[in-house]
């Protein structure tokens, strides 16, 4: 597993080796190669509460989106 995940030298970016089928259910794309070496990176490097400030942006804008595109006023938390 620690072939698939690569930091660059100067540690500004990271590369995954992409496996070559897409899995076709939640359960298998939560097992594929790609996100578990995702996570493993995650947990290695400490970054668990970085990643879950990410997600959480990333979950209120998709809200946000989705209130916009109802009409609705978005109010931010």
């Amino acid at each position: 597993m620690a072939d698939k995940v690569k930091l660059s030298e100067d540690g500004s970016s990271i590369d995954f080796v992409q496996s070559d089928s897409l899995p076709s259910s939640i359960k298998k794309f939560r097992q594929s190669p790609e996100i578990e070496g995702f996570y493993r990176f995650i947990y290695e490097n400490d970054l668990q509460r970085e990643a879950c400030e990410i997600l959480e942006k990333i979950i209120w804008r998709r809200k946000q989106e989705r209130i916009k595109a109802k009409g609705r006023k978005v109010t931010k938390i």
